[in-house]
Order: structure tokens, then sequence, then C-alpha cells
């Protein structure tokens, strides 16, 4: 992304030079499925797609922000003393949601600013182009203002917005790997306690590649809610005997020694899932840990088996690339990520085979499902913060 780009944008639609820049990635999960909101742990990323933006502060009360990406919405304008939810503001909702929030939180924020913003997420890719435009927007004001937030209480700010200015019912995952995301290393991040550690993924030989179906996740919903309730079905039947709060909390040891008391066969399958996933993505950590980025291309590949087996959320779009990927040479591992039932896929490949990977898993998938894969490289990368001015980035 050429920031000097932006700042001519920036000089032409405001005919004023802006004052500062700023970045917030987008993520994908690395492994760890599903496990959120069953107490269990995920093991996000940062990655160096994202959002960038320019800005410049106001003297008056005026918001306004344009979009690279949204030409045909033209300038978005409000006022800060009406943050209120508008659907015709669009994109515009998740900067205005932060502000409102931010000064729910006692900063203040005394004027208004204007701003150029651009992604380069592929769009509808579940990369959460939404957390990022929510962590954007909280380093901006951050910046401009010198407001002094804590990262995580930003993080959380993210999560009210999505959560309850949107109305979308997520995680805190999103928002984390956004705010807390480091250059060459994975989060491993309880989703109960917020507790969290890095775990270094030296990739100095190998690329992630991510897969998009181009396949929208109709189902993803009234699923992901199904799943839910399965593993809350499980949960109970286990606590008439077991002390737990969360299926995460056991280990597969004490999983299978306790699995006859979940009477319903796919309800069981689906708490082996949750088990099970929770502990591959502790042994990820382990494994990265000690340099063993073999073995953690392993439990990615178990992880799909069991997103496909015993969650049942992959699909054969999903699954038609994951196969292709395992055949070819130079794969650490690939599996889904996010949700299901659509969205992408990623792969760990040799920097050599990166383009005969793409050539190979592209066709293969072609001729299975009848439409595209498209296929991003991409690297590990850092945190919302702010950017200079100067420099493409």
């Amino acid at each position: 992304m050429n920031i000097t780009k932006l700042i001519t944008t920036f000089r032409e639609i405001f005919e004023v030079q802006p004052e500062q820049a700023f970045f917030a990635p987008g993520r994908i999960n690395l492994i760890g499925e599903h496990t959120d909101y069953n107490g269990g742990h995920v093991f996000p990323c940062a990655i160096t797609y994202g959002t960038y933006a320019v800005a410049k502060k106001r003297e008056d009360n005026l918001v306004r922000l344009y979009s690279v990406n949204f030409p045909d919405k033209e300038i978005i304008e409000f006022d800060l003393t009406k943050l209120e939810y508008e659907k015709q503001h669009n994109w515009a909702n998740y900067p205005k949601g932060m502000i409102r929030y931010i000064k729910e939180a006692g900063f203040s924020i005394p004027s208004g600013f204007e701003c150029v913003i651009e992604g380069n997420i592929p769009n509808g890719a579940g990369l959460s182009s939404s957390a990022s435009i929510e962590l954007l927007t909280g380093v901006l004001l951050d910046g401009l203002f010198k407001l002094g937030i804590d990262r995580l209480d930003m993080i959380k700010i993210g999560k009210r917005v999505e959560n309850e200015f949107i109305g979308v019912n997520s995680g805190i995952m999103d928002q984390f790997a956004i705010g807390m995301g480091k250059e060459n290393a994975g989060i491993l991040l309880d989703c109960q306690t917020l507790n969290f550690h890095y775990a270094p993924i030296q990739l100095d030989h190998h690329k992630i590649l991510i897969m998009n179906t181009n396949k929208r996740r109709e189902l993803a919903d009234s699923k992901y809610n199904e799943r839910r309730g399965e593993c809350e079905e499980a949960l109970s039947q286990l606590q008439k005997k077991l002390p737990i709060e969360a299926l995460g909390q056991l280990t597969e040891a004490e999983f299978d020694e306790n699995q006859s008391l979940i009477a319903n066969e796919t309800v069981r399958k689906r708490a082996k899932h949750a088990v099970y996933e929770n502990m591959r993505t502790l042994k990820a950590l382990e494994e990265l840990n000690a340099g063993n980025l073999e073995a953690f291309g392993q439990l990615m590949n178990q992880s799909h088996i069991s997103l496909r087996d015993d969650y049942e959320v992959t699909g054969v779009e999903l699954d038609s690339l994951v196969e292709a990927a395992w055949k070819q040479p130079g794969v650490i591992g690939a599996r889904m990520t996010g949700a299901g039932f659509g969205g992408c896929a990623i792969a760990i490949v040799e920097n050599e085979q990166v383009e005969s990977f793409i050539e190979n898993v592209g066709a293969a998938y072609q001729d299975k499902i009848g439409h595209q894969a498209d296929f991003y490289v991409a690297s590990i990368g850092d945190g919302a913060k702010e950017i200079s001015m100067e420099v493409s980035e």
C-alpha cells in the first residue's frame, strides 16, 4: 500500500495536508477453531494485509470520512454530538461506534477530524476487516488527540462496537489479534481470562497462503448457533459427574474416560472436537517454542480433520482446497480457518513451491467446484499502530 497515494487522495478531497498516518492489520486464526465459546484457547496472528488511514484534526465538531474502497459513498460526515448508528452511514458506523464508546469511557475528543482510509484485506474473505477498522480508529484517535488509551481497553471497546453498536455477537479474538499482533509471532489467547503468550513463528523459508473458496458463508450463523447448543448439551451431561465450567477445562484423557456420559453420538463428537482442538492449540505453543514447524503443521492438519469429521463445519469447498493442498510438495500443513461453511483455508508452504501450489490447487478446485478460488500470500505482521507519513508501507 502506497501512503503517498493516500496523502494525494486526502489533499484532493479535503484540500489540506494530512498530519498523521495509521495502520491496523487483518488477522487469521492459525489453530483453535470453535474453541473460544467452549472456554478454550485460540491461536491467531496479525497479517500484513490491513487498513490504512491518513488524518488531520479540524477546528469544529465535524468528523468527515472517505474510503477509497467505497468511492460511491463519497464523504460521510457526522457531528461529535450525534453518534448514533445510522444505516446509510454504512462502513463509517465502525469508526462512529469507536468514537462514541471511547468518549463514554471518559476520554476527551475535543474536535472533529478528516480522514481517508483504504484497505487491502480481500473482501468477504473472513479476515476481519471490521475489527481492523475498529482498531484503526482506536489508534487514530489515540494518536491525533494524545489520549493514552490502554491497548486492552481499546480492544474491549472494539468488541463492544461489534456487539452493541453493530449488533454482531462475536468474541474478542479478532480485536485482540489486531490490537496485540506482533511480527513473526502467533498469540495463544485464553478467551476466558484474556491471558496470552506470544509464540515465535519463524517463516524464513515458508509463506502463509490464504485460500478463499469464494463461497458465501450462508450457513455459518445458523450452524454456529446449532454447534454452540450441542456443546452446551454435552457440557451439562458431563457436569453431572465432573466439576467443570467449560469443555476447555478437560484433557483428552479426561474426556475419553467420561464421554459415555454424553448420550447422543453427534453431541459426543462435537464435544470431542472442542476438547481435542483446545489441547492441539496448547501443543502448538509448545512445538513453536521448540522451533518444530513440521509438528505445528501436523497439528493444523489434525485440526481440519476434526472440523470435518467431528464438528462437521467444513463443506465440500473447504475440504477440496485443503485436501488438494495436502497433496502438494513443500506443504507443512493446511486447514480451514474461521467459522466454516465457506470462507477461507490457510496453508504453510515452502517459498520455492508457492507458484506451483497456487497453480495446482487452483486447478484442482476449479475442476471439482466449477468456480475459481483466490490465493493471497501473507506474512505475520504487527498490530495496529501509527506509521510514518514518509514511507510507502
